[in-house]
């Protein structure tokens, strides 16, 4: 039975170090935002996050820093210093300790590299209560966002499953992870997605469920053990866009669109799916924004 009081506190943890993560950080603060003692607010949370608590925050840091160091406007010393570190040797050093290079050698060649891209720890219990694709929430009926969208030639860097069939069991399988070394492709088109594999994308032996991105057509970096690259058509793909939910609200934000997709018709507007033309694919369910699928489609 899950521990609700301090997944909670874990996750106004997470909150404050999101909103501080550019300032200096101390545990005194984090148990302040938890809500209780120092030594106990540093147990729950590596227990829950599989991290310490300065462990989480170098990491974090060193990822956002990461990314900034895509703009080439930017010097070393200046993105260290934005993320609370004293010196450019120390950030340096921390650096290439955690992703096996300097920082200009990263800014010079942008390889993937395993970014920390924290999951929300009550986000992710409230998957883990039913499982996304065994979801029973109801609620009332909401205004979904349904447009078409074109996508070009492109290929698609992906890392598969074996069994997998929804987000859970996938990170379950293969760890939460792959999301973060995603993010940090430079050259990706898009944000990087879950998808749902069609028969003629999937491989034997492998999962319906992955996660990847999509990058132009002549991209060519090398890819770490595990991940492969594929060709994907130029197609439309229908984008279905809930309305803003809250963490709480998860589960019935997803259950909402999939009745919606359910029950489209997209030939009432001249189109019909073309599953065969790419995957079926979902965004990071952000709050704010919504909860975002799509679905490939073809003009009658």
């Amino acid at each position: 039975m899950e521990n609700w009081e301090n997944i909670n506190a874990v996750q106004r943890v997470q909150d404050y170090i999101a909103e501080h993560i550019n300032e200096p950080i101390t545990l005194y603060m984090l148990s302040q935002a938890a809500g209780y003692s120092p030594w106990y607010t540093s147990r729950i949370f590596k227990e829950y996050t599989g991290k310490t608590p300065l462990e989480y925050i170098r990491w974090l840091r060193l990822s956002r820093a990461a990314l900034e160091l895509w703009d080439d406007s930017k010097r070393v010393i200046d993105v260290a210093l934005d993320f609370a570190f004293n010196s450019h040797e120390g950030f340096t050093r921390a650096f290439s300790d955690k992703f096996g290079m300097t920082p200009q050698h990263y800014r010079k060649t942008t390889p993937m590299i395993p970014l920390f891209i924290p999951t929300s720890i009550r986000a992710y219990h409230l998957i883990k209560k039913k499982g996304a694709d065994k979801m029973q929430a109801k609620s009332d009926t909401k205004v979904v966002f349904v447009q078409v969208v074109e996508r070009p030639k492109r290929k698609l860097i992906l890392k598969r499953g074996t069994n997998a069939d929804n987000y859970y069991d996938y990170c379950e399988e293969l760890g939460c992870d792959i999301w973060g070394e995603l993010c940090s492709i430079k050259q990706a088109l898009y944000e990087p997605i879950g998808m749902w594999l069609p028969e003629n994308l999937q491989k034997p032996g492998t999962s319906k469920y992955a996660q990847g991105v999509e990058v132009p057509f002549d991209y060519q970096n090398d890819l770490p053990e595990g991940y492969e690259i594929i060709d994907l058509p130029a197609c439309k793909v229908m984008v279905f866009q809930g309305p803003p939910f809250k963490d709480e609200e998860f589960e019935a934000a997803i259950n909402d669109l999939w009745q919606v997709m359910d029950n489209y018709n997209p030939e009432l507007y001249g189109f019909r799916w073309a599953d065969e033309d790419g995957p079926r694919f979902q965004l990071a369910p952000m709050g704010e924004r919504g909860y975002i699928e799509a679905r490939p489609v073809r003009a009658l």
